[in-house]
């Protein structure tokens, strides 16, 4: 018997923070992936007729985090945290690691450390749903900005999401994508594929939209940052074409730390 697709919501919080909702049809049980800002979240809660159980924390920066009290007030939803999180968000019922598994319903994903953005930075795998959320690791056109570990860290925390079948959705944190487009279109002008996702990005912006999800296979033609193993994206780099992907996303993320 073929399990139904989860229903997943992704909503604006804050200024640019994509709030997201997965709801297990089977159960009815449900999660919101951090809590950047508690009134979008109950708002859709309430339109949707969901019942939130759970609420699955990425990384302790107030941003993610911040809406989480009003949330669990409310609904008595679960809180599950990164163990490197344990002293941001204390009150949560479970700390989780490289290695860990978590459920919502019948819903299962493996729990990621994919530092770089921070230490304590993990990411969510629905494998059997095809669903990543990668919180502010990876983003639609980007990555994250490096701010507790050298870049060189980041990278390795993305060469994991290359493995990923290119159907995969990725749900992100934040809502860069404009942004994002602007620098991978000067590090990489004469690919095709992104040219038609930046144009795709800005019409969907006019109606309030947003590019994400995803798919990794989208990113991985796209996102400057996951092709720097490319000679195009070496060369934009100021490196010979055949330089390690590692130097180059290093010389990558600091221009864009510039642009």
């Amino acid at each position: 018997m073929t399990r139904a697709a989860p229903q997943i919501r992704t909503f604006l919080c804050r200024s640019d923070n994509i709030g997201v909702l997965i709801r297990d049809s089977a159960s009815g049980a449900c999660a919101a992936i951090d809590v950047p800002e508690a009134a979008p979240v109950l708002a859709v809660l309430d339109a949707e007729g969901w019942s939130l159980t759970d609420i699955l924390v990425t990384h302790r920066h107030g941003d993610h985090i911040e809406g989480i009290p009003e949330v669990v007030e409310r609904t008595g939803a679960r809180v599950t945290a990164p163990e490197k999180a344990r002293t941001a968000v204390p009150d949560a019922a479970r700390y989780v690691r490289e290695g860990d598994t978590v459920t919502v319903g019948e819903l299962s994903a493996a729990v990621w450390e994919t530092p770089g953005h921070c230490a304590d930075h993990v990411t969510y795998h629905f494998s059997d749903a095809g669903v990543v959320f990668a919180g502010d690791t990876l983003f639609t056109l980007g990555c994250g900005r490096v701010m507790e570990a050298e870049p060189a860290v980041l990278w390795q925390s993305l060469t994991r999401f290359l493995d990923l079948p290119d159907a995969t959705a990725v749900y992100s944190g934040h809502d860069y994508v404009l942004s994002n487009g602007r620098f991978a279109l000067a590090a990489d002008p004469d690919n095709a594929d992104l040219k038609e996702r930046v144009a795709q990005a800005q019409r969907l912006a006019e109606t309030g939209g947003f590019l994400i999800p995803s798919t990794i296979g989208e990113e991985k033609a796209t996102n400057p940052f996951l092709r720097a193993g490319e000679p195009a994206l070496a060369r934009s780099a100021g490196l010979e074409p055949g330089s390690d992907p590692s130097a180059v996303f290093v010389a990558l993320r600091a221009w864009k730390n510039r642009f």
